[in-house]
Order: C-alpha cells, then structure tokens, then sequence
C-alpha cells in the first residue's frame, strides 16, 4: 500500500484541480471574460496520478484536459487563470486566452499541441534527446482514444519501439472523441492492442482510480528510464462535460453520465481513505477548503494583474 502522506497528497491535488474547474466553468458561465474552456472534470485520476509519477526532469506535453499535470509540475493557478483572462500574468502574456497556451519549460511543461495527436512527433523527440545524450530523463505525453486513430500515433510508436525512445504514452479513454463515441472510431476498444502491435509494451489501467494510476505511471517510467523501452497506458475514463463548455454532449446517451459519475475520482479517492482510515471527513473536507479558497486568490490574483503592453505584440513571435 502506498505511503498514507502521498494518498492524502493525491486527493488534495485533485481537490484543487477540481476547485479550479468548478471556478472556471462557472466564471465562463457568468461572462467574465475567459477565453476557450475545456473542462478537466472526470479526468483529475489521470492527470495527477502521472504529474506524481513523473520525475523532476522529466517532460511533460499535456493535453487540455491534464489541469492537474500543470498543477504538480509546478504552473500556479495564478498563471493558468492569468492566461485565461488574456494577462501579462499568463504563461503565453496575453496572446493565448486558452489552456492550451501553458508551457513552461522551466517546469519541463510543452505547451499543449491543439491537433491531437501531433504532440506524439514533439514529446518522441524530446525522448530521443534525453536517449541521445544518455541523460536518465522520460517524455510523458498524453492523448485521447481518438488520436490513435491518426497516422502519427502508429509512426510515433513504430518509430519510439525501434530506437527505444524514453517515452510513455498516457491514452486518457473518455469514450468520446469530440462528439463521435468509441464503437464509432475503432472496431476494437483495446487500445493496448495497437501498442502491442508495435513491439511497445502496454497496460490498461482504471482512469479513474488515482492509485491505479499512479502505480501505472511511475512502474512505466522508471521502466522507460532504465532503458526498458517505450510504453503506453491506456486509461479508462469518462468526459464528463462536452469537447468544450460551449458543447452541450446531447448525443451522450441518457443515463450514461450518471453512470460514471458513481465512480467520480474524488469521491473513490475519498470514500477509500475514510474506509480505511488513512484520513477522516474532517481533514477532506479541510483540503477541499483550502483548494476553494486557493482558487479564490487565485482568480483575484489573475483579475488584478495588467494587460500585456500593446508595444510587445510581435515579441517572441516567429511565424
């Protein structure tokens, strides 16, 4: 069983990626100037299972829908919200009102590659690098089960089995890629399959279980680091919300969400540490308040922070 001080850490990370959402979904809802907004809400297991899994050398290339990947890896909720509302604040200061215009390389963060799946090419180079110069180090990316569909999934994982690329492949399986469902994608929902198919070794997880997750990721990277190869994971989970807050997901069938939403990740993740007495109600609910409340400095933070200056409108801009 894992260490009571990292479970607790888990759940406390998902409580501030979930506070975050709630915050911006609803300031989205009310008008107050937000850009475009994907929500992370189903997928908080994923993305802070593999942040806490990751190395702090390692690189990361997320997808919109991997808040808790930035958070870990150190992107404030300052700057995520300050790039958000258009501020100098923001990781891209001002020119990307979006989570996707987040990367910091300082925080071994790439900023998020909207087509999907061409963040594969990116993170199979930085993996190849670190194989190059012999450094001890794991490019981790993320992308759904649409993306591997698209030729530059199977091109990437050919090419990363063959050179043995330091690289670990998240597929997060929300069962919906936009508003087309698996069984329309792929005749197989077994997307370890394709891995295999490849010569890369793959494991399906519960994308929902933060635990799950984490033992996944980090047995996949330090498995990747010691030179075992390439690998991907394939974890199950359920989008919760549309493509993006503007989408209402009418063509989810009726009952489905209600279905996972049973199995919420904070509420497993809660209901396992009180049933086995690794935390009580009182310290959740404890974490939970100080994720809204960091939420809350957070936003105004962001609010009052200036505009970029006009005069700097071609700055770091290069196409």
């Amino acid at each position: 069983m894992l260490d009571a001080r990292l479970r607790t850490d888990m759940y406390a990370w998902m409580s501030l990626t979930r506070a975050f959402d709630d915050q911006m979904v609803a300031m989205w809802k009310s008008g107050r100037g937000l850009g475009g907004t994907f929500s992370q809400r189903g997928h908080e297991a994923i993305s802070v299972g593999v942040g806490m899994a990751m190395g702090p050398d390692d690189v990361a290339t997320p997808m919109h829908r991997d808040l808790g990947t930035y958070l870990v890896r150190g992107m404030t909720p300052e700057r995520i919200f300050g790039n958000l509302l258009g501020r100098a604040t923001g990781p891209s200061q001002g020119r990307d009102a979006n989570l996707h215009g987040l990367g910091d390389l300082s925080l071994g963060i790439i900023g998020f590659i909207s087509h999907i799946p061409q963040a594969l090419p990116t993170a199979l180079g930085v993996a190849m690098t670190f194989r190059h110069r012999l450094e001890p180090r794991v490019a981790v990316t993320f992308i759904g089960d649409g993306g591997t569909t698209a030729g530059a999934f199977h091109e990437v994982l050919n090419m990363a089995a063959v050179w043995a690329a330091p690289l670990v492949v998240v597929v997060e399986n929300n069962q919906y890629a936009y508003s087309t469902p698996l069984n329309q994608q792929m005749a197989s929902a077994d997307i370890v399959a394709k891995a295999e198919a490849h010569g890369v070794l793959g494991t399906r997880v519960d994308g929902n279980d933060v635990e799950a997750v984490y033992l996944a990721a980090r047995d996949s990277i330090e498995r990747a680091r010691a030179g075992g190869g390439p690998v991907l994971i394939q974890a199950d989970t359920m989008r919760m919300l549309g493509h993006a807050i503007h989408d209402g997901a009418e063509y989810v069938p009726e009952g489905l969400l209600a279905d996972w939403e049973q199995r919420d990740p904070l509420r497993l993740t809660r209901n396992r540490l009180v049933e086995q007495r690794t935390a009580t109600p009182e310290a959740l609910d404890s974490l939970d308040r100080a994720a809204a409340s960091r939420i809350q400095q957070a936003v105004a933070a962001a609010e009052a922070a200036p505009f970029p200056d006009g005069d700097s409108l071609t700055d770091g801009v290069y196409a």
